[in-house]
C-alpha cells in the first residue's frame, strides 16, 4: 500500500467534511445526540472496519466519537483510510 502525499491528502479531504490531517494520520471528532448512538454508530463502524480488514484508532466520551486512521503498516495515509473514512461519514450521517 503506497503512502499518499500531502497534496493527494488535502484534495482528497475537500470531500470529507470536518476531517482533518494531522501527525500522519486523519482525523475527526464526531458528536451525537447520546451515548447509545455513538455505540451504534461504533458498531456499524466497527462491521465495516472489519470487511475492509481496516480498523480505526478511536476514543469514546458519552456523546463524543474522536476517530484516527492511519494504515500503520505503511506509516502514513493510503488510500484504504479515504476508503474507510467515506464509510464513516455514511454511517455516521445516517445517525447525525
Amino acid at each position: 500500500m503506497n503512502l499518499l502525499t500531502e497534496s493527494e491528502i488535502s484534495i482528497a479531504l475537500q470531500n470529507l467534511p470536518g476531517w482533518v490531517y494531522k501527525e500522519d494520520a486523519l482525523f475527526k471528532t464526531f458528536v451525537f445526540k447520546d451515548f447509545k448512538t455513538v455505540m451504534a454508530v461504533m458498531v456499524s463502524i466497527a462491521f465495516k472496519a472489519e470487511e475492509m480488514n481496516h480498523h480505526p484508532d478511536w476514543s469514546n466520551v458519552y456523546n463524543t466519537l474522536n476517530i484516527l486512521l492511519s494504515t500503520h503498516d505503511a506509516g502514513g495515509v493510503t488510500s484504504n483510510d479515504l476508503k474507510l473514512a467515506s464509510q464513516i461519514e455514511e454511517i455516521s450521517n445516517k445517525h447525525l
